[in-house]
């Protein structure tokens, strides 16, 4: 049966009707205890649906409607290896990535815990090597610049990752300063190697296929930059300066690393999903293997809740469904992610890719067009710019939009200066004042004043904005790795429920293609000159006429 034509879906069809003539002041109003009823914790993570517009009867349908879809089930099926990544005929493992050493999965004969355990020595060794200073260039002098070149998952993950945990420097002997380099048109290495000495500089080379032609282009020119400089062969160079992460060793040999300076990864881990992975070098480089280990502890605590917790208390589930209901029920498309905590600047963007690139797919399983909605619009940026941005949108706009918000409640308690931590927290204190603020206006818009008698109305705010609050004790590795994968999960959950694959990426995929044809043009090549539509032609015209100038 069609989804849409579900006695699940229809009977949540007719409770949104209800809802819709609700609002969050209403709720609250009816329901004293509503904050306790949908709020949950798992370990470090305490999060907050009660500012939905949401009622219990409505997380019950919801769980119907996941249950009707087999949902417990799929859940087996992603943590057992099953094949769910059905378009490209292999499973989707990137949580056996942080399973403890002693668990075992089984994959076609194979303990594949043992692999993923062997190439984290790997990775931890050259780490070691890195901030012991056995690490050294062509002219013997330690690396101290880390380079990490890839792009996607294979930037996203580790840049927001060292971004988020800047406060956990690794207390090596020999400090590194790692950079992360993705843009296709050179401008990010460009600025960069003019401050960089050569021979102190290490590139990691991070590609799921080793064929993306943008971190390859990068990869070229940084070579070509440190033979320029070194007057050394190609080959010194690639062995002291150069480290690969793939899941194709054939390729980076081929570009020649030195399998020494190999780091592998596999097919069933998703590039967005890869963080996990030796793509995590350079968070290992930043904070140390015991922290990354951490931060894979904290992923794997939100699994094994993930695969046991009831669906009634599963924050994943809780988290997807509700969306759903938002999006499928509520008709609301725009989804505001808002961290009040600058290191987090990054974590909007990963969740762009994460959630866009997983479920914006428009055909189902079995290959039928959807006739619903699937993944909404996602944005976001750190708190406070964003209510000097965006925010006026938000609150006074004609657009519906559902928000996250997310914030630490502990931060600088671990600073020895007193007086300087005092001040620090109180600009933490400050941060958190806003975000609780924010979230309680858009839920309840004037109902939150406590005179609006004679504001006008051109100042008036209507409210019964949805939004989920998370809240972390405190941003350590664990707790991150908590958070990313409790999004992770949601995406699945909500995968399943809509009936479309979330681990394939074929418009990505066609991008890629597409761009090739497009360079060999640009490049002299008129055979395909005939298949290019007339604007696109143009551009490429005018845009050789005016390199030619």
């Amino acid at each position: 049966m069609d989804l849409t034509q579900s006695a699940e879906w229809q009977r949540l069809k007719e409770h949104s009707a209800t809802i819709e003539q609700s609002h969050l002041n209403d709720l609250f109003r009816d329901d004293p205890a509503r904050q306790e009823r949908f709020a949950f914790r798992n370990q470090d993570l305490h999060v907050d649906f009660s500012k939905q517009r949401i009622v219990q009867e409505t997380l019950g349908l919801l769980t119907d409607l996941a249950r009707a879809n087999d949902l417990e089930a799929r859940i087996k099926d992603l943590f057992n290896g099953e094949k769910v990544n059905t378009f490209e005929n292999r499973p989707a493992l990137h949580s056996a990535l942080r399973l403890p050493d002693y668990r075992t999965l089984d994959i076609n004969g194979s303990d594949i815990v043992i692999d993923v355990h062997a190439q984290l020595s790997k990775m931890e060794r050259l780490v070691e090597r890195l901030h012991s200073a056995q690490a050294r260039g062509y002219s013997g002098r330690p690396i101290r610049n880390v380079v990490h070149i890839g792009v996607g998952g294979s930037d996203l993950g580790p840049l927001m990752t060292n971004r988020a945990l800047c406060d956990y420097p690794c207390p090596a002997s020999h400090p590194l300063e790692v950079f992360f380099v993705s843009s296709m048109d050179g401008s990010q290495l460009s600025l960069l190697l003019r401050k960089l000495e050569p021979s102190e500089t290490l590139f990691v080379i991070a590609s799921k296929s080793f064929t993306t032609l943008d971190t390859l282009a990068n990869a070229e020119t940084a070579k070509d930059w440190i033979m320029e400089r070194s007057n050394v062969d190609e080959r010194m160079i690639l062995q002291h300066h150069f480290v690969g992460i793939s899941a194709n060793p054939d390729k980076m040999t081929a570009f020649g690393i030195s399998e020494d300076n190999q780091l592998l990864f596999w097919d069933w881990v998703g590039g967005r999903y890869s963080m996990w992975s030796c793509i995590g070098f350079p968070i290992a480089l930043q904070i140390g293997m015991h922290r990354f280990r951490d931060l894979l502890a904290g992923a794997h605590c939100m699994d094994e809740h993930f695969r046991s917790a009831p669906l009634e208390s599963n924050i994943p589930v809780l988290m997807a469904v509700i969306g759903i209901w938002n999006i499928n029920f509520l008709d609301i498309h725009a989804h505001a992610v808002l961290p009040y905590d600058g290191r987090l600047a990054r974590f909007p963007a990963y969740l762009e890719q994460l959630e866009m690139e997983s479920n914006g797919k428009n055909t189902t399983l079995d290959l039928k067009s959807v006739d619903y909605a699937t993944c909404p619009i996602i944005w976001g940026e750190i708190g406070p710019n964003a209510q000097h941005a965006f925010y006026q949108l938000l609150h006074q706009g004609t657009e519906k939009v559902m928000c996250d918000f997310i914030a630490p409640a502990r931060r600088y308690n671990d600073i020895d200066d007193q007086k300087g931590s005092e001040v620090l927290r109180k600009q933490h204190i400050l941060a958190l004042s806003n975000c609780f603020a924010q979230s309680r206006v858009l839920a309840f818009g004037d109902h939150a004043l406590s005179d609006t008698g004679e504001v006008p109305f051109y100042k008036r705010y209507h409210g019964n904005q949805p939004s989920t609050t998370i809240l972390l004790d405190e941003l350590t590795p664990f707790a991150l790795g908590q958070l990313i994968a409790l999004y992770e999960h949601k995406v699945f959950t909500q995968s399943v429920i809509w009936r479309i694959n979330p681990f394939d990426q074929w418009g990505v995929e066609l991008g890629k293609v597409m761009a090739g044809e497009t360079l060999s043009v640009l490049h002299g090549d008129n055979s395909l000159a005939g298949q290019m539509d007339p604007s696109t032609l143009a551009l490429i015209n005018e845009t050789l006429k005016l390199q030619d100038k």
